[in-house]
């Protein structure tokens, strides 16, 4: 068979919509200033699906900082990885800055979210080694895990008596092989919202020995009282063993970091293979993420704001009777019954006709005939956009109620 034939007749679980909903239902593109109301298909909407969550992405200081570093800096400078010739001052001092905000010893900077948590667990196992992880970690730590070529096992969603349980499968297996165990969670559960199991699973530590890494893309910048995060939210920080979080949620922009003990950010440095082939990430993304940070340690007012939207929005859903599952974050998830041909239509209706912009998710990341309507609240949002949003929802849902969706057809070039 040609290489190519299987992907003519395997197009995989969303591919085999492609044809239909490329560059509106997936790969839309949304155009304008970065803000709570944008333009799609030739329409102003009203938009809940930015990760922008502190609204940082278009701040005046921020486009400042990023243009003038910009300007002086180029998009080339440092050239070459930071192990061989990408070093600089900057780059350790917005690590020194990371880990004091996050009360680590030290901290390594990423290029990438995705790529820097792949590696990162990838780096920290080897064969003898075996990981016990939740079934709702993000694709990136599965393609991390893949990588792995020792045991795992997985552990129903914040389930922790099955937790215990493979972790007592795990000890088992790493007696004999003469490995450690490593714990993989999230610290917001980036689709449903649903905090992660800290405080619970670092109990288990009196029991069973194992260290614990925490993806908290989501909870940093959100969560806790500085918004340091989910283990400052639970007050477990120091029972984190690695902590990982990207750039491009609160900070709005590209790159990612993970935060240790000395010992184990060395290690990092000298042996995660994805940083040291790769160029350095550029000055102004560095200069600009300082700026970030500066921002989010000074200037509470806009998580403040942030959780104002949160509390508005999903307290207005649940009012409505909405379900928006077990979230405790600002992610706020609408659960509905729907078919795929209903689910096209509703979105259609949302955006063409309602002006309202959210994502939609279908099986196989939810159930069959379950849709998820993820809305991402910032605090670029306005009470006033919570209305009408929730106004847009209550006609949805008495139109899926009457089987209205199964009936009209609404055309996306209308």
């Amino acid at each position: 068979m040609d290489l190519f034939e299987k992907l003519r007749t395997a197009k995989g679980a969303l591919g085999q919509y492609s044809e239909e909903a490329h560059g509106y239902y997936t790969f839309p593109k949304l155009r304008g200033e970065l803000s709570a109301h944008m333009e799609f298909n030739g329409k102003k909407v009203l938009t809940w699906s930015l990760n922008n969550y502190l609204g940082l992405g278009n701040h005046p200081e921020i486009r400042k900082v990023d243009a003038e570093a910009a300007a002086e800096w180029g998009l080339a400078y440092p050239m070459g990885s930071r192990m061989m010739s990408g070093n600089t001052d900057q780059h350790e001092q917005l690590e020194a800055e990371l880990s004091a905000f996050v009360k680590k010893e030290d901290t390594v900077l990423l290029n990438f979210g995705y790529q820097g948590i792949l590696s990162t667990v990838d780096s920290l196992l080897n064969r003898k080694d075996v990981v016990v992880y939740d079934e709702q970690a993000h694709a990136c730590i599965i393609d991390g895990l893949r990588m792995h070529l020792g045991k795992r096992f997985v552990y129903k969603h914040n389930d922790i008596e099955d937790c215990e349980k493979q972790l007592v499968r795990a000890q088992k297996l790493a007696e004999k092989t003469g490995g450690g165990i490593l714990v993989i969670t999230e610290g917001v559960f980036g689709m449903s919202g649903t905090v992660g199991k800290l405080k619970e699973i670092v109990q288990l530590k009196e029991k069973y020995e194992f260290r614990l890494l925490v993806d908290d893309a989501h909870g940093f910048g959100t969560m806790g009282s500085t918004g340091a995060g989910t283990g400052e939210f639970l007050e477990i920080q120091d029972q984190i063993d690695v902590y990982f979080s990207t750039f491009a949620k609160s900070m709005a922009s590209i790159g990612a970091f993970v935060s240790s003990t000395k010992e184990v950010c060395d290690f990092l440095r000298y042996n995660m293979r994805s940083q040291i082939y790769a160029k350095s990430l550029p000055m102004p993304i560095v200069i600009g993420a300082l700026k970030r940070l500066e921002l989010l340690r000074e200037q509470p007012e806009h998580r403040e704001k942030l959780w104002t939207i949160v509390k508005a929005l999903q307290g207005g859903l649940k009012e409505r009777g909405f379900n928006i599952g077990n979230t405790q974050s600002p992610v706020s998830p609408v659960f509905l019954s729907a078919t795929i041909g209903e689910t096209s239509q509703l979105v259609v209706d949302l955006r063409e006709n309602l002006h309202i912009f959210c994502s939609v998710v279908i099986y196989p990341v939810v159930p069959k005939d379950v849709i998820m309507l993820r809305l991402i609240p910032t605090a670029m949002h306005s009470l006033e956009d919570v209305e009408t949003t929730l106004k847009a929802f209550e006609q949805v849902a008495h139109k899926l109620k009457n089987k209205l969706y199964a009936q009209e057809i609404y055309d996306i070039h209308a």
